[in-house]
């Protein structure tokens, strides 16, 4: 019997999926990847598998691991699809394929199976990230195969499939949108939010973020420490990668910071549209923009600012386990060297604000850049400079006027 393991969540897609892979013949292992979601009860899930069938459960936690190896470099590249999206969601797919393939390596598994439908980005994630780590394991994407979307064309047929199977299912009333959570974000897409007519901010129920109408009617400040661009203390104490962002999840949660609702383009072509909370991380990249503003040679930082969206769409599309990223990510261990300090940012209604910075490589100097009289810097060497740096223009306004 060939044996498949299963990125499974306990919910109705996967669990109808859990059963379709033992109705095609698989010994199905079932790996519930904790990235910080939200669950009430994660025994239960795995004993729900147990009771279908699987021929084994685990839970893989990879919440410290999400934080300190995927989103802090992405941070450090500040890279934003599309110039806003903190790729929350995307950052975390990789993570997934990597830990259910740890699994399928222990066990022995032929295959490894996930939920995605066929019209998403995270099909290509997870894929991407497997052909990379274990080309001889065969995903198996049951949306991308006709038999299984003619035998399940809706929910109703979802969740028939599990009452005839017995497999227990929440009856609940189905939002008007989905959601995807982990410990940096939650995405909100689909149902009512494809309507453009409709406010997404107003429709979501947020599950990080108060809005900035209803947060405190004062400031909060918070303080953050980053050794080699990496944030190790918020308020003076010292905090692991997923303590940062628990902490700061919950300081900028709570005063209305980091919210957006975006029109992207997809992997595989369309437009589709997102609403995204991620609270922490939207002020750990302004924490450490300011900080890199301190410590970064100018022509260093217009270099990885123009890579950085090059950056933003490999980790959007999928291509994170590549000899492209991982020369990119050498050279940023490099950028970042220097970006030690802290930054102190005052919080306000969804707004963040720059309340104090220092660092011990700072390269700002108060003797060259003031604008009083004296300094270290002299102003008549401008002459010489601006006339080199003109004469390109000198010589065509010669040739080619133009006309003004």
């Amino acid at each position: 019997m060939p044996s498949c393991v299963l990125a499974y969540s306990g919910g109705l897609d996967t669990s109808v999926i859990l059963g379709w892979l033992q109705d095609e013949g698989y010994e199905v292992h079932a790996v519930y990847v904790d990235l910080g979601q939200p669950c009430e009860d994660r025994d239960a899930i795995l004993q729900k598998a147990r009771d279908m069938g699987a021929a084994s459960a685990a839970v893989v936690d990879t919440q410290e691991e999400l934080c300190r190896d995927f989103a802090f470099p992405v941070l450090q590249w500040q890279a934003k699809y599309e110039s806003i999206y903190l790729l929350g969601t995307a950052i975390a797919r990789p993570l997934i394929s990597k830990a259910c393939l740890q699994v399928a390596r222990e066990v022995g598994a032929e295959a490894y199976a996930h939920g995605a439908t066929g019209k998403g980005n995270d099909q290509c994630r997870f894929q991407l990230a497997a052909d990379a780590l274990d080309p001889k394991v065969q995903v198996v994407a049951p949306w991308r195969l006709e038999r299984f979307r003619k035998a399940f064309p809706g929910r109703t047929e979802l969740i028939a499939y599990c009452e005839a199977k017995k497999i227990p299912i929440k009856a609940s009333t189905e939002k008007p949108y989905s959601s995807d959570e982990n410990c940096l974000h939650i995405s909100y897409e689909a149902g009512q939010l494809e309507d453009l007519d409709i406010n997404g901010v107003e429709l979501v129920d947020f599950g990080m973020t108060i809005s900035p109408q209803e947060a405190p009617d004062q400031v909060e400040t918070v303080q953050i420490a980053f050794a080699a661009g990496v944030p190790v203390e918020v308020n003076g104490k010292q905090c692991s990668p997923l303590e940062v962002v628990q902490t700061l999840n919950e300081i900028a949660g709570r005063n209305g910071v980091g919210r957006i609702d975006m029109v992207e383009n997809r992997f595989v072509g369309m437009k589709s549209r997102g609403v995204y909370e991620a609270p922490g991380m939207t002020v750990l990249y302004d924490a450490h923009m300011v900080l890199e503003q301190l410590t970064v040679d100018r022509d260093l930082l217009h270099l990885r600012d123009r890579l950085a969206p090059e950056v933003a769409e490999m980790v959007y599309y999928g291509f994170w386990f590549t000899p492209k990223m991982d020369a990119l990510m050498s050279f940023l261990r490099e950028v970042q060297k220097p970006v030690t300090g802290e930054v102190c940012l005052q919080l306000y209604k969804g707004n963040i604000m720059v309340d104090g910075r220092s660092s011990p490589n700072s390269l700002y100097d108060t003797s060259v850049a003031t604008m009083e009289g004296g300094g270290s810097y002299d102003q008549t060497d401008a002459e010489g400079f601006l006339k080199i740096q003109g004469l390109p223009s000198r010589v065509q306004a010669r040739t080619r006027p133009r006309k003004y």
